[in-house]
């Protein structure tokens, strides 16, 4: 700085003195008097003299004060340049000549609850290339073909400034070692081309809890106009980064996101790298330890994957979607979350293609990167009917020893509007206990004609909402489905540009809704947690899958998760007594053929199947489940599209995952076709 500032100041002096010189001699130039050049008689020059000689040196004379005003200007700026922000320039000229090249750090992994890695990092051989290599088109054709890429795409990749302009540039990733071995005998052909070793994400298990873990990918735009830069310990993305896009890459992001390395490099006029100067390593991200047992998760999709094989073979031609919820009733973990279709992670290392994104994001490949388990919503079904009858208790609308006959055809509201049962030769002379057992509708047509008259018409909605339905559970995913428990205000609302009468809430409204059919909508999570809370009398955790945040360094762990409770229904013991029963006579004695699934388990299990009904569509198979009976440790919901009944196809996930966690695989092989529980 004191190079630059000294010339200049100089020179300024040189030229005001020149300036200050010339107006003094003017001024000063023959005195009082002047002289005819011809030679006559001198004159006084007094008085107002207005000759072209005195105002020439006037204005001399103002240019010499003129001068002088931006000397004192220059020299008053160049002090201050000099001695109050010299430091502050010192940096400025610092930041022109230096810049700072960021370094990825590698992700924290994914582990299950028993340290199994589900998520990793592995290395990468990655081919990458200085900006100056673009220009040279003998070596980026050298370099294409080497690599067997387009050559335009090699030298859009070297001009893609989105990792910084000092950065070196990815051209590919996952290169093998006889391309590297290639770049290293002949390095003289490929200047400013060079090979890194960097971190990929690893996936052990490819596609296992693909939907849970999610996937990562480039940063989009949204999140860098979005992102808060203002507090100190914020992440601040830039172009190129990697973040997570979904499940718990997307949900942890900012854990398992981890701390950017940074090295400082000086630079020339033209931003060309001459040399290097201080450097900061990167910090790995965190690990985050979930809940998932890899075990029981195999289990669950190896379940999944058996009943839309069982409801294929039945002759449902067109399953092949479904979801399976396996949680620890005694505090709210998520132990096992399996939808279908899958996904591989994978395809989104490096960027995913067009046509592997339109694939993924298309109906006629069932929307594999859909989390079913969190975000599909289905009618419930029978599996509502439990909660249904604990309604009917609490508000009088039926008691324990209530009766009803079931002829397989029911006129409650008159002929016109008559509903069958599932099982039309009827099933004669029921209790609310053996309705729950039998799923007998004919049992929930009354109950919901009996609320529909009655002084608390939506109690049964209210019981419903008390379990949970209609709302998020608030597990620690993105993207939860809320589901809906319809109700005259949003019938009316829901159906605005329908006439008067047809918005109306109607009796058979009631009685469609008592048997978990019609506008009814529940996630498969949402009813595990209704099947935690009649195993738990009430009780109902919030549904987790994080356990704990481990530190970056040692084992210790920075944060672990404290269960807390979602939903605490409280109601009679006697209800849940008789709830309880029925959902383990359903098991047991129902149907001879579904008991012979379970006796060859060394637990109880209760539980509840159901059938869902929708138009030019196969039924919807339902079944949720808890083992052991006496002390409830897992419950278990599946949910198989186009299945079937309930035991015709979901059953076999059921078993299959109890089976898994009990070691006691299902050797059964009666059939459940013929005599499926609705």
């Amino acid at each position: 700085m004191d190079d630059l500032l000294l010339p200049l100041l100089i020179g300024v002096i040189a030229i005001v003195a020149l300036l200050l010189l010339a107006a003094w001699l003017s001024s000063h130039r023959g005195g009082r008097f002047s002289f005819d050049i011809g030679g006559q008689t001198p004159r006084a020059s007094g008085g107002s003299d207005s000759s072209p000689e005195r105002g020439f040196k006037s204005r001399l004379t103002g240019l010499g004060v003129f001068s002088a005003s931006v000397f004192a200007v220059l020299l008053g700026k160049l002090w201050s340049m000099q001695l109050v922000s010299s430091d502050e320039y010192a940096k400025a000229a610092e930041r022109n000549l230096t810049r700072t090249v960021t370094t990825d750090a590698p992700r924290g992994r994914i582990l299950d609850t028993n340290g199994t890695e589900l998520v990793s990092n592995r290395s990468s051989l990655t081919v990458v290339a200085t900006a100056d290599v673009a220009n040279d088109d003998v070596e980026v054709r050298l370099l294409a073909n080497l690599l067997g890429m387009p050559p335009i795409a090699v030298k859009r990749k070297i001009q893609d400034n989105s990792e910084g302009a000092q950065s070196a540039h990815t051209v590919a990733t996952d290169v093998s070692q006889s391309t590297v071995a290639v770049l290293d005998e002949h390095s003289y052909l490929f200047p400013g081309v060079s090979v890194e070793e960097r971190t990929q994400r690893s996936y052990p298990f490819d596609t296992m809890a693909c939907q849970v873990l999610g996937y990562t990918g480039s940063v989009t735009q949204d999140l860098l106009d979005s992102q808060d830069t203002s507090k100190e310990d914020s992440i601040t993305y830039s172009l190129g980064d990697t973040v997570g896009q979904a499940g718990i890459e997307y949900q942890y992001e900012s854990v398992l996101q981890g701390v950017k390395g940074e090295q400082t490099v000086y630079v020339d006029a033209n931003g060309n790298v001459t040399d290097y100067s201080t450097t900061i390593d990167p910090q790995s991200g965190s690990d985050v330890v979930l809940t998932i047992d890899a075990n029981i998760q195999k289990g669950a999709e190896d379940g999944l994957a058996h009943a839309i094989q069982q409801a294929q073979s039945n002759g449902h031609s067109t399953c092949s979607r479904g979801a399976v919820v396996v949680l620890d009733a005694t505090d709210g973990s998520v132990l096992a979350m399996a939808s279908a279709p899958t996904y591989s992670p994978a395809m989104f290392i490096g960027g995913i293609s067009n046509d592997d994104w339109t694939q993924l994001s298309s109906e006629g490949a069932g929307y594999p990167l859909m989390n079913r388990a969190i975000a599909g919503q289905y009618m419930s079904a029978s599996t509502i009917k439990p909660v249904v009858a604990i309604s009917a208790l609490q508000n009088g609308i039926a008691t324990s020893s209530s009766s009803y006959y079931c002829s397989g055809y029911w006129t409650g509201f008159g002929e016109a509007y008559g509903q069958y049962c599932w099982l039309h030769t009827g099933h004669g002379g029921m209790t609310l206990e053996s309705g729950i057992v039998n799923s007998c509708d004919v049992v929930f047509y009354e109950i919901g004609k009996s609320f529909y008259y009655s002084d608390t018409p939506e109690g049964m909605q209210d019981t419903m909402r008390a379990f949970g339905l209609g709302s998020k559970t608030g597990v620690d995913l993105p993207s939860e489905g809320e589901g809906r428990v319809p109700d005259a205000e949003w019938k009316a609302s829901y159906f605005s540009s329908s006439t008067e009468e047809e918005r109306a809430w109607q009796g058979g409204d009631m009685t469609n809704l008592a048997i978990g059919q019609g506008d009814l909508l529940v996630t498969p999570l949402q009813m595990a947690c209704v099947y935690m809370g009649i195993a738990n009398r009430g009780t109902i955790w919030t549904p987790h899958l994080l356990k704990e945040i481990r530190s970056q360094s040692g084992s210790g762990s920075v944060v672990a998760y404290k269960p807390s409770v979602l939903h605490e229904v409280k109601e009679d013991d006697s209800y849940y007594d008789l709830v309880q029963e029925a959902v383990k006579g359903v098991i047991y004695e129902e149907s001879a053929s579904v008991a012979a699934h379970f006796t060859n388990l060394p637990v109880t299990v209760a539980g509840k199947t159901g059938t869902g009904e929708k138009t030019d569509q196969d039924d919807t198979s339902w079944f949720c489940a808890y083992a052991p009976y006496e002390e409830p440790k897992y419950v278990v919901a599946v949910v198989v599209e186009e299945g079937g009944f309930g035991a015709e196809s979901a059953l076999y996930a059921v078993r299959d995952v109890l089976g898994v966690i009990y070691d006691s695989p299902d050797d059964s092989t009666a059939s459940t076709l013929t005599d499926s529980s609705r």
